[in-house]
């Protein structure tokens, strides 16, 4: 029996994902776990698989548009099956576009038929026009109708240009995001008058000075997740910091061993993501999360690593991190930052984890503190090795120093365990064959 579709909630408090694109055409047979759609989220790319056997009737969103969870997005029905009036059908389940007036015959009152809800789309730039049809007059009657997306409408709201003074360039002239953001550029870049003002008369109100040039770049569906996911750590996760120091000449030199030959290069990264699941298999404690109900500890250790790309953050998590070898380590988060500039990491590559490294040593930054990615508890701030004034026994010595900060959730772990926890991840850093033990 055919059935509606929904947009699934691929990721955890997404309120909307872009149908990226229908790998099964209409009328075309699938099988059990077959993909039959991919979605993008924020920061992954998800394929999803068709639970049973079935076929696609009719895909009822382009390929590129952006979807409100929950909204439909095919009708499918079992294997063979063939509906002969699809409209029909869509109108019983309440999926159709509204239809214009219709008069019963010559003076006759108009009869008016209520629009039936139709999934929220907006068609993104180079996806295909929908099927959406053209509407000659508003609800009144008075005047042509103006389509719009529910994000272009709320986005034209907040810059405060109405929707009257867009052109539309979706599906028969409907208006899309790229629209309100390109009315909201072409108003921000509109040439102002560079004239000598004249001099106000005295006692005369002054004027206001003038505005700056200045230019927005809209938010990404990437940013707005990073922003929303970092402010809510700041505001619900009560952070504490811990800061460390360590000589990683001993570290470097064993990376210089590794590398003598090898066919896959580490990095000093590499090593600090085994030393951190080292620590955590030596300090139990620290591998855990909060949860509403209880401190959730963790047996085998998953290290999440901050990989940054054009788009934004990624953390891809390297599983089972205390039991793979470093070599192995490096070729995981190597195929992690090659695929996250291209978006194409898995949601279930970005989930789960207790703890995340980031690494902005290779910028030069010498120490900074870093925000949890919650659910996890901790996040290790990664500084730059440099060489510095070491004092030894009885001397002051060149070394080669490196600086980390560990940012901990307070709930589940207290300060006397991150503590212990630090110390025994220098400790690792400054004896680096203990990491690879």
């Amino acid at each position: 029996m055919a059935r509606l579709l929904h947009m699934p909630e691929v990721a955890a408090s997404a309120a909307e994902a872009v149908l990226q694109s229908w790998p099964v055409a209409e009328n075309t047979s699938y099988a059990a776990q077959d993909v039959i759609v991919t979605i993008e989220t924020e920061k992954a790319v998800v394929d999803v698989e068709a639970e049973s056997d079935g076929v696609i009737l009719k895909a009822l969103v382009p390929e590129g548009a952006r979807v409100e969870v929950g909204a439909p997005i095919a009708l499918i029905g079992e294997p063979g099956e063939r509906v002969a009036d699809l409209d029909a059908l869509l109108a019983r389940l309440g999926v159709t576009a509204p239809r214009p007036r219709d008069t019963a015959g010559p003076g006759a009152a108009p009869v008016s038929r209520p629009p039936v809800p139709q999934p929220p789309v907006e068609v993104l730039p180079g996806a295909a026009a929908g099927s959406r049809p053209p509407a000659d007059a508003g609800p009144d009657g008075s005047g042509p109708r103006i389509f719009t997306s529910p994000l272009a409408r709320r986005m034209a709201a907040e810059a405060g240009i109405p929707v009257e003074e867009i052109t539309g360039t979706g599906p028969h002239g409907r208006i899309v995001r790229r629209d309100v953001e390109a009315a909201v550029a072409a108003r921000d870049t509109r040439p102002h008058s560079h004239g000598v003002p004249e001099r106000p008369a005295a006692g005369a109100p002054q004027a206001p000075a003038p505005a700056l040039p200045y230019s927005d770049l809209p938010h990404t569906r990437m940013r707005r997740a990073i922003a929303t996911r970092t402010a809510e750590s700041k505001r619900s996760v009560p952070h504490f910091y811990l800061r460390g120091t360590a000589r990683v000449d001993g570290l470097l030199e064993v990376r210089r061993q590794l590398n003598d030959g090898a066919q896959v290069r580490v990095s000093v990264n590499d090593l600090v993501v085994k030393a951190v699941a080292r620590a955590h298999t030596l300090v139990p404690a620290m591998n855990v999360i909060w949860t509403e109900d209880a401190v959730r500890s963790f047996s085998s250790v998953d290290v999440a690593v901050a990989v940054a790309t054009e788009r934004g953050l990624a953390t891809p998590v390297v599983r089972s991190a205390e039991q793979v070898s470093v070599s192995s380590i490096a070729s995981t988060v190597r195929d992690f930052v090659e695929r996250a500039k291209n978006g194409r990491l898995g949601q279930a590559e970005l989930e789960g984890g207790t703890i995340t490294v980031s690494n902005l040593g290779m910028y030069g930054t010498e120490e900074f503190a870093a925000i949890i990615n919650p659910p996890q508890s901790a996040i290790l701030a990664v500084g730059a090795a440099r060489r510095e004034p070491v004092v030894g026994k009885d001397t002051i010595e060149a070394g080669t120093v490196m600086r980390v900060t560990l940012s901990v959730d307070h709930r589940p772990v207290d300060g006397a365990v991150a503590a212990e926890w630090m110390r025994e991840f220098l400790t690792l850093i400054e004896n680096p064959l203990r990491i690879l033990a």
